[in-house]
This record gives structure tokens, sequence and C-alpha cells, in this order.
């Protein structure tokens, strides 16, 4: 017993010794995660900070209209109705802070999706059109793109999404841009991933479009 103890000792040594000999560390790993924690509370850092710029009521109470569309191959397709949970990851953020944002139904009920389009192909006057007849005073423009397909390498399905966000005024004036970009591997459900996907980062594009909101808006 004694030798075979002698002979496993042996062969762990060896191990170890080989290891540092061709520049390997065993603490690469945790390393790796004290920087990817470290990483994660400072975006956390920021994103309270934002969420604390004070904000005046009669700025929480005007309406902001909330078009998002989706970008696939280079191709925009606005049809709110086909993007709730994407609107949702943002919009629902934005009236939990206490904002007065429109939902997609209501948008749908009083502009026409020409109109929508149009505004989506960079038509200025499409947008102002459409502000007024929902009587909103800011508009946030979306913009996500998702991109999937199969790692030829490892033979699994992989999702990025890219999120682009420009809040302004009715009149144009720019007031907040706000982007983001996530992605990892995914099963069959690659749709599922990219509102995942979207989710982990709209906390902080949120904070972003707020923060700014808040210190702006009232600004002539």
């Amino acid at each position: 017993m004694l030798r075979a103890l002698s002979i496993t000792l042996l062969v762990w040594l060896s191990a170890a010794t080989a290891a540092q000999a061709q520049g390997f560390k065993f603490s690469n790993e945790d390393e790796a995660a004290k920087v990817d924690k470290a990483r994660e509370a400072e975006r956390r850092a920021k994103v309270q900070s934002l969420l604390a710029t004070p904000c005046l009521n009669r700025i929480k109470n005007q309406k902001i209209m909330v078009l998002i569309g989706e970008d696939r191959n280079g191709v925009v397709y606005a049809s709110q109705a086909s993007y709730g949970p994407h609107v949702d990851a943002i919009n629902g953020r934005l009236k939990s802070l206490g904002l007065r944002t429109y939902s997609p139904e209501e948008i749908r009920r009083q502009i026409a999706q020409a109109e929508i389009d149009a505004y989506f192909k960079n038509d200025p006057d499409a947008a102002i059109s459409a502000s007024k007849r929902l009587a909103a005073q800011y508009i946030l423009r979306g913009l996500i793109a998702t991109q999937s397909g199969r790692n030829p390498i490892i033979n699994v399905n992989q999702v990025s999404v890219s999120m682009n966000f420009t809040l302004t005024g009715a009149n144009g004036r720019m007031i907040s841009q706000a982007d983001a970009r996530n992605e990892s591997y995914a099963g069959r459900d690659t749709r599922g991933m990219a509102l995942t996907l979207i989710n982990e980062r709209a906390d902080e594009v949120v904070a972003q479009l707020y923060g700014d909101y808040c210190q702006k808006a009232g600004a002539r």
C-alpha cells in the first residue's frame, strides 16, 4: 500500500512539474472568474448611479412614444405586434421608473404601419406626424439586430444581438443614445435565447436613457 501511495505521489508531482514547465497555472480559472465578477460589479454600479439621477415629476409625466424594429440580415421589420417581448424588455423597465410610455397596442391603434415603416427608413416627417397624433413629447427609436447560425467548429447554434436606441424630442432634438451587445451559444430556440440576451443588457440601456432623459429633457 505504501508503494502504491508513493507511486501516486510521484505521478502527481510529475504532472504538477510538467504543468509548471509549460506555463500553466491552476489559478487561471479563478483569476478569470474574479475579472468577470469585477466587471459585473462595475456595470451594476454604473447602472445604479444612472438610475439615481434626479428626475422632476413634470419631466416624468411627459409622454414617450417607443418604436422598436428588428434588423434581420440587413432588412428592418417594424411590425410592433411581432416584438411584444422585445418591446416589454425596454418599455416595462421605463414604466417601472415612472416614465409615461405608450404600449405597442396604443401605438398600433393610432398610427398606420406604413407610417411606422417610413420612420424606420429615416423619414423624419413620419416620426413628427406620428408623435403629434399621440401627443407625445419624445420619441424612443430602438433597433435590435439579431444574428443566429451554426458554429462550424463545435457544431452548436450561436446567437448574437446588438441594440441601439435613440431618444429625441418630437422636434428631432437629440436627448440620448444607448447601445449594447451580447452573444451566447444556444439550443434550438435561438429566438428565445435572443430575448434572454436582450434582457441581460436591457438594464444598462434603460439606465443610460433614463439618466440622460432626466438631465436633458427639460433643457432648451
